[in-house]
């Protein structure tokens, strides 16, 4: 086991929290994990990383109650590693080193809620095509959970900063912020637009990090008939590393859509988004034409 030094500050959070995902390899086991990868030899492909380190980085995250060991099969028994909730709570670590990578490191250090064609964040973006969306469930509107992928041919996920049925409840600057403004019209847009949708075989979800009670209000005034999902607990951003930025204290996705099939796998991704009425023209096109396609 490779020798670790131990901060000795016991009243310091960080520092303790430190003692325990203080390795990058511990942090990046933990993305992986939130994306769906269980099993060591999925871990070792990802990462790149030697069995013994892996195996080192493992049973720390297991001992610190990050990860549970799982078994899978039992002739020869073989486990998987799965967030506890404990680890479900580094999410939001995760997603805010991912916003202060995408805006200090890959961009300019402007906040901002889109992106620009060429970037590297939308790359990141654009690389979920073909890759599948794992099996979660999110809070709706109604004090349920749902699952943001239906069981019909399509889902159309379109994702977007946040909206509220009161102007005063959105966040102070809220209208400068680029990318920010027109969730309330994107959602209006989906509802005007729902049959259309339905006859080509698609269910339509917004996810947002609101929280349901938000949500309920908003789709209430604006009598939406299709779900929201709250993504409050990051649990989906996480999985997919979608892009976010912080905005009154609150991670927020920038807005993007994910055409994903009954098998979950994404089979259209709509990023940056700066004409929301052509987004939806494409999510609807995309639809029609992989269901033509069969």
């Amino acid at each position: 086991m490779a020798q670790r030094t131990h901060l000795g500050d016991a009243d310091c959070a960080i520092a303790q929290a430190l003692d325990v995902v203080g390795d990058w390899w511990t942090l990046l086991i933990v993305r992986d994990a939130a994306r769906g990868l269980h099993r060591f030899e999925e871990l070792q492909r990802e990462l790149g990383v030697s069995r013994k380190v892996l195996a080192e980085r493992l049973k720390l995250l297991v001992d610190a109650g990050v990860l549970s060991r799982v078994p899978y099969q039992e002739r020869p028994v073989r486990h998987e590693y799965r967030l506890t909730p404990r680890g479900r709570g580094l999410l939001p670590v995760l997603v805010a080193l991912q916003d202060w990578g995408d805006t200090w490191v890959l961009g300019e250090g402007e906040m901002t809620a889109t992106a620009d064609e060429a970037s590297r964040e939308a790359e990141r973006v654009h690389a979920l095509h073909g890759t599948r969306v794992p099996s979660l469930l999110l809070p709706d509107r109604f004090g349920g959970a749902g699952d943001p992928v239906a069981d019909t041919p399509f889902t159309v996920l379109y994702f977007f900063p946040g909206a509220y049925a009161r102007a005063e409840s959105y966040p102070p600057g809220w209208a400068g912020i680029p990318g920010a403004k027109g969730c309330t019209f994107e959602s209006c847009t989906y509802r005007d637009q729902l049959a259309e949708f339905t006859a080509a075989g698609a269910t339509v979800h917004g996810v947002s990090t609101q929280r349901p009670d938000e949500q309920r209000e908003f789709a209430e005034r604006e009598r939406l008939r299709f779900p929201l999902l709250s993504d409050a607990d990051l649990a989906l951003t996480a999985a997919l590393r979608l892009p976010t930025f912080r905005a009154a204290g609150v991670s927020r996705i920038k807005r993007l859509t994910l055409v994903v099939d009954r098998d979950r796998t994404v089979r259209e991704v709509i990023y940056p988004i700066r004409d929301i009425e052509a987004s939806v023209r494409t999510a609807l096109t995309a639809v029609r034409t992989a269901a033509s396609a069969g």
